[in-house]
């Protein structure tokens, strides 16, 4: 009896200490993580919302790696819209240049890289997002001038106000707050 009992409790020791090490290694990862999160992101697809039925789809993967948080230039990934209307319409694919957040909203610009509107190739367009649950709201660089095509020299990380609303039930966009050392 003595020595299933000194078994039990040399197993039970073991389990305790090994419990111990896996928190306290899972403590230790979480920490890194969270110091090595990137430095900023804007992700996930929307449709807005048009009263005249137009299909506008925006969707982003667009990342600043922690190791690059004084420079939101070196931001890396794609951004894609789309906006038809009875049929007519266009599409585009950018490639980030920029990406600056600050709390729920982003600013992220890329140079169209594939597209079939005539004369989008080429051109930079920035896009705001405003990351609001299930309202989230978005403006483009464009809004002003009327079209990708008419944005001549923008800067990088230039658009204008999150004025357009997500249609209900298509908005997943997600911020990560660019928190540099000023």
């Amino acid at each position: 009896m003595q020595r299933r009992t000194k078994i039990a409790a040399v197993t039970a020791a073991l389990l305790i200490t090994a419990g111990a090490a896996g928190s306290a290694t899972a403590s230790g990862n979480g920490s890194q993580r969270h110091h090595g999160r990137e430095a900023a992101a804007l992700t996930g697809t929307a449709k807005l919302y048009r009263s005249a039925g137009d299909d506008i789809t925006f969707s982003f993967d667009a990342h600043l790696a922690a190791k690059d948080t004084k420079d939101p230039r070196k931001a890396t990934g794609t951004f894609e819209f789309s906006h038809y209307l009875d049929g007519d319409g266009a599409w585009a694919k950018a490639t980030v240049d920029c990406l600056v957040t600050g709390g729920k909203v982003a600013v992220v610009s890329g140079v169209i890289t594939a597209s079939d509107l005539p004369g989008a190739k080429g051109r930079r367009v920035g896009i705001t997002v405003h990351d609001l649950g299930r309202h989230d709201r978005l403006g483009y660089s464009w809004a002003g001038v009327g079209s990708p095509t008419d944005t001549k020299d923008l800067p990088p990380c230039v658009s204008s106000a999150p004025f357009e609303k997500v249609k209900q039930g298509t908005g997943d966009f997600k911020v990560v707050p660019w928190n540099p050392a000023l």
